[in-house]
């Protein structure tokens, strides 16, 4: 029997999970990421526990080097870059996520963000609220030309909904699929010929602050940037600076580098740049699957079988 730590703030004593965590001979421990731990908390959390299924909690070298007892970590998501698997790898501890899980549900909410970036729902909507009427023209997807940065399993879940709106498709990825109704070209010619940059990429130091100035300046005045991967592939300041000159047209950010959004962040009072709380994937279906499979993972790496071990 192993002890296994339970972060995921949707996973709750006695559901599916539980029950089948428990069914497998484990003993659980649920405690909720509602805010960002400290070290001292995380490591204090880790005691004892041979299992952990996680939401994003900084798992760093130094923490990970004081969980003696730990043998196996999941992340009920996609991303992992919370996670240092290198340090994991090391230490033998095995590190899973699980690739393509809510796809559908980042896919739609992409659209959504688009829509509302176009045709600027949520500032009509608030308008309305605060008792005025406001008439602002948007802009047809149709006809448009989307790109996408990176190509995984969200990004392919995206291209037959854009292209049910009419949108010629871009693709900038280290993978050059043949994928029918999809040009693969290099990052700054689809910056350059995109109307909606939409990004899909995992967060690595290739990737990090990849969306900056240099790159900002190749995008149309018109062109808008759409975010559900990670904050920190955008160097909010240069985007902030952009729409606030015009230099294109805003922003729709489901993700920024630091969550929640921080008062006296530079993203907020721009007119054309939208924060939402890193909803993307949260749909009941998504979470479901998450949880589910996140717990078959969990057993199986314990059992030194991982299906979806990350490398270092």
């Amino acid at each position: 029997m192993a002890r296994i730590l339970v972060t995921t703030d949707y996973l709750r004593p006695g559901d599916a999970v539980d029950v089948y965590l428990r069914e497998h001979g484990h003993e659980t421990v649920h405690e909720p990421m509602t805010k960002r731990r400290t070290e001292e908390e995380l490591v204090a959390l880790l005691d004892g526990i041979e299992g952990a299924l996680i939401a994003n909690e900084p798992m760093t070298a130094a923490v990970l080097s004081r969980a003696e007892t730990l043998r196996a970590v999941v992340r009920t998501g996609v991303g992992y870059d919370s996670v240092d698997v290198a340090a994991a790898d090391r230490l033998g501890i095995s590190v899973s996520n699980l690739p393509g899980i809510n796809a559908n549900a980042v896919a739609e909410y992409t659209i959504g963000l688009m829509l509302d970036a176009s045709r600027h729902l949520v500032a009509l909507a608030s308008g309305v609220a605060e008792g005025r009427w406001p008439r602002t023209d948007g802009h047809e997807l149709r006809g448009s030309t989307l790109g996408l940065v990176g190509f995984g399993a969200t990004a392919r879940a995206v291209v037959p909904l854009a292209r049910a709106f009419g949108m010629t498709i871009l693709c900038f990825s280290s993978v050059d699929d043949d994928v029918p109704g999809v040009e693969f070209v290099e990052l700054d010619v689809l910056l350059g010929r995109s109307d909606v940059v939409s990004l899909h990429c995992a967060l690595n130091d290739a990737t990090r602050g990849l969306i900056g100035a240099r790159t900002l300046a190749l995008m149309k005045p018109s062109a808008l940037l759409v975010n559900t991967a990670r904050g920190p592939i955008v160097d909010e300041s240069a985007l902030a600076d952009a729409v606030r000159a015009g230099r294109i047209a805003g922003a729709a950010l489901d993700v920024t580098a630091v969550e929640p959004l921080p008062a006296d962040s530079v993203l907020r009072g721009i007119d054309g740049i939208t924060v939402y709380s890193h909803m993307a994937g949260q749909t009941a279906e998504a979470r479901e699957a998450a949880g589910r499979e996140g717990a078959i993972e969990l057993v199986a790496a314990l059992k030194g079988k991982p299906r979806f071990r990350v490398d270092a």
